[in-house]
């Protein structure tokens, strides 16, 4: 199950392009009973989220809570991967500068969390570069251009 909220300034997107990222993912990693829920907010809202969790009083482009990290995750349904935080505005001035869609850079965002929440990390140089072949992978499965994305450490 994925449950989309889009909480965000902007009512027009289309967040169907969400679902279309996360099930490519997910089937990707052959997993076919889970839930995922992703909300699309604004800066504000992401700001004190990442303020919250993180400790930096800035917006960010994509914040990811696995449930399968959390101490008391044995008494879940492990199929619950977890949530997804994006903010679409800071998405919107990543599209703009690195000349894609929204909806790519939304698509290239929840994938990003996605595979965090399937336990995927860019700490190290290794983990940049399987993590990044996964995203390259996927997005090319949505049939998005890949060339211009990077993801560093």
């Amino acid at each position: 199950m994925i449950d989309i909220t889009n909480a965000s300034n902007n009512a027009t997107f289309d967040v169907e392009i969400v679902h279309r990222a996360v099930f490519a993912t997910v089937n990707a990693h052959n997993l076919e009973d889970y839930e995922v829920s992703v909300l699309l907010t604004d800066d504000p809202h992401m700001t004190e989220l990442n303020l919250e969790y993180r400790g930096i009083d800035a917006p960010t482009d994509v914040l990811a809570f696995a449930m399968r990290e959390d101490e008391d995750s044995n008494l879940m349904n492990p199929n619950i991967l977890g949530d997804i935080v994006i903010s679409l505005e800071t998405a919107e001035r990543q599209a703009k500068n690195e000349t894609h869609s929204l909806e790519e850079e939304v698509a290239f965002l929840t994938i990003h969390g996605v595979l965090h929440l399937l336990g995927y990390d860019h700490q190290t140089e290794k983990e940049v570069a399987v993590m990044f072949e996964k995203q390259e992978t996927i997005l090319r499965c949505l049939q998005i251009d890949t060339e211009k994305r990077t993801i560093s450490v």
